[in-house]
């Protein structure tokens, strides 16, 4: 016992066993294949020197079986993990082996050989036997090692969702060695198949009865189908409940189309974020058509140390750009794109430029130099209430700052701008929102001036896309709200009532390269971002997801300048559909550019006085449907 203890010990520490070793379990296996063969022929009448004579015989034949094996390679996989695929070789290995035994046995049959002439029946039934010995000995010992293995250590688990992703999901955590999820069930919305069987396992309904049944299972985690992520992100009632039991939950980290013949591992899991539980529809944008659109041409990103601007940076970059020009103030972030660039696309020419896009003399240097085709103006001041104390800086970096970089796109020829708005730029309620609607009103007025002048010459296309927050951007709540729950609270919510929309960064990212690569100039695309999300309601989420206890949520007012929830159009505006079911068109009152460029420079010029009373009148004269909330510019609005 103590050897045989000592051999199974040695045969369970090692990843595989050699190629040799499985070919000669195999050859092993066709011999006494042949014996057994031959012993049952003769109904046992066999003498010693019929098995010298057989085992002539059978290594000839064996011959045949080498041939097969070294064709479908059946010593190549690993024993303990074998599968269906690895018993299809076998099959297949000894069939072509049975094919040429068969021909070779007609050719040489009336050849005076010292062997033991077998009929055509006896070798056919040698092959199958052997072919039988050698998928029993692969599934016997996948099935001893399963057996070995199979304790009730690792994480009591159930699956959300059935059918393929799910049935897949389940196989893989059933192979992991060493095992880290123990599977207990799955989770279905389908009550004709609720209590039934799957792999073994029951499946249970999503209903009042869920959380009983987890407690007395002692589930302490889910692993969600890849194709189920949509719909999990959806289903509130579930994600409530598997919270408030403290049930870790895993999801797909990406939201790639599974085939049905896709192999689906619990490596490819991740513990979900919160960015993960907010419920929207996934969006669909057609990348390889917006690629064909940049590809080898010249992209300009300004803010492309930003949150938006890298993400832009990252999924341009995979269609190889002839040069990719990147410009940002931020020295650190914009050298830790620079590495990026280095790292992961060192063949693309990118140029990464600390400069700030308010420095006219620097930026039509670099319009110079590198001639953009296209240019993706993501660059501002975002955060509400520091552009709400200083209303200069806002005017100089995100309106000047924009005109700065317009002006020179039509100057050098550029093919397209593409600027990032801001839901906050409809009725705006703060200085911030307004400089960005200011913006928009000058990109759109000067596409209308150069179009009517142009006389059939090609000329700058200028496109606004329009959204609202971005899921873990610099300086959003979700990270504020991290940190305050690590430090053990309270978490400040502003106003129980207040909502926002929001969006994944990549996705936001995609639609602005969608509407912007496929917009014909003059327009401000608005993107769907779905279903509002209760703050208050995003903190309780988090402080359940974190685990934390007896965490407090503070409510401390509306900041200055901020609103309750944030329009995606204004009152005064119509949409139009667009080419993408995400994205329509704003109808928005048209500006004469004359008129709107004389009172932008007058805006700016006071913007040097710093006299913020007067600034924010004068944004408010440009911009008549700017209503300051909360804030001393109210007095304005009297």
């Amino acid at each position: 016992m103590k050897v045989f203890d000592k051999l199974l010990n040695w045969y369970l520490s090692i990843n595989a066993l050699p190629y040799w070793v499985i070919l000669a379990i195999d050859i092993v296996i066709c011999y006494l294949s042949g014996l057994f063969v031959f012993w049952l022929y003769y109904h046992g009448a066999v003498s010693p020197q019929h098995i010298v004579l057989l085992t002539k015989t059978i290594f000839m034949y064996m011959i045949f079986n080498l041939i097969g094996f070294k064709i479908f390679r059946t010593y190549s996989g690993i024993i303990r993990y074998s599968s269906f695929v690895d018993l299809q070789r076998v099959v297949l290995a000894m069939c072509l082996s049975l094919v040429i035994a068969e021909a070779m046995h007609y050719v040489v049959y009336h050849w005076n050989l010292e062997f033991v002439r077998l009929q055509g029946r006896q070798i056919a039934a040698m092959y199958l036997v052997a072919t039988i010995g050698m998928m029993a000995f692969r599934i016997l010992t996948k099935s001893l090692y399963d057996v070995l293995f199979n304790t009730d250590k690792g994480i009591r688990t159930l699956i959300y969702g059935v059918k393929d992703g799910g049935v897949g999901l389940a196989k893989s955590i059933r192979t992991d060695k060493p095992r880290k999820f123990l599977l207990k069930g799955f989770i279905a919305h389908d009550p004709a198949i609720s209590g039934r069987l799957l792999m073994g396992e029951n499946i249970y309904l999503v209903d009042d009865n869920l959380a009983e049944r987890i407690k007395s299972l002692k589930i302490k985690a889910v692993l969600v189908s890849p194709l189920q992520n949509e719909r999990f992100r959806n289903d509130l009632k579930l994600q409530d409940i598997l919270l408030s039991l403290g049930v870790q939950i895993f999801m797909s980290p990406t939201e790639k189309e599974w085939s049905q013949n896709d192999d689906y591992t619990a490596v490819q899991l991740k513990e979900i974020s919160i960015e993960d539980l907010l419920p929207r529809d996934q969006i669909n944008v057609d990348m390889d058509s917006i690629g064909n659109l940049l590809r080898d041409k010249k992209i300009m990103i300004t803010g492309s140390a930003g949150s938006i601007g890298s993400e832009m940076v990252r999924q341009i970059a995979i269609y190889k750009p002839a040069e990719l020009i990147l410009i940002d103030q931020a020295e650190t972030p914009q050298h830790n794109i620079r590495l990026m660039m280095q790292f992961e696309w060192p063949d693309i020419k990118a140029h990464t430029i600390v400069a700030s896009i308010s420095n006219y003399e620097r930026m039509e240097k670099i319009f110079q130099t590198y001639k953009p085709d296209y240019v993706f103006h993501a660059a501002a001041y975002k955060h509400v209430p520091m552009m709400e104390n200083n209303p200069s800086e806002s005017i100089q970096n995100n309106v000047w700052g924009t005109k700065v970089i317009a002006d020179l796109s039509v100057k050098y020829g550029v093919k397209k701008f593409v600027m990032v708005s801001t839901d906050k730029a409809v009725n705006p309620t703060n200085v911030m929102g307004c400089s960005k609607r200011i913006c928009e009103i000058y990109c759109q007025s000067l596409n209308k001036m150069i179009n009517e002048h142009a006389d059939g010459k090609p000329a700058t296309q200028f496109v606004t896309t329009r959204f609202g927050n971005v899921l873990g951007s610099n300086g959003s709540v979700i990270p504020l709200f991290e940190k305050q729950i690590k430090a053990g609270g309270p978490v400040t919510v502003t106003d129980p009532n207040i909502i926002r929309f929001f969006m994944l960064i990549p996705e936001a990212c995609k639609l602005v390269l969608e509407a912007g690569t496929h917009g014909s100039g003059g327009e401000i695309f608005v993107f769907d971002m779905g279903k509002p999300v209760r703050i208050a309601d995003l903190a309780k989420r988090m402080i359940k997801l974190s685990g934390a206890k007896n965490i407090e949520i503070k409510y401390t007012g509306l900041r200055a300048g901020e609103k309750l929830y944030e329009e995606v159009l204004s009152t005064t505006e119509n949409t139009l559909p667009s080419f993408h079911e995400k994205i329509r068109i704003a109808e928005v009152r048209e500006y004469d550019f004359n008129e709107v460029n004389k009172q932008i420079e007058e805006l700016i010029e006071l913007s040097h006085t710093y006299n913020d009373m007067a600034i924010v009148e004068k944004m408010k004269e440009i911009v008549p449907e700017y209503v300051s909330n909360n804030s001393k510019y109210s007095v304005l609005d009297k």
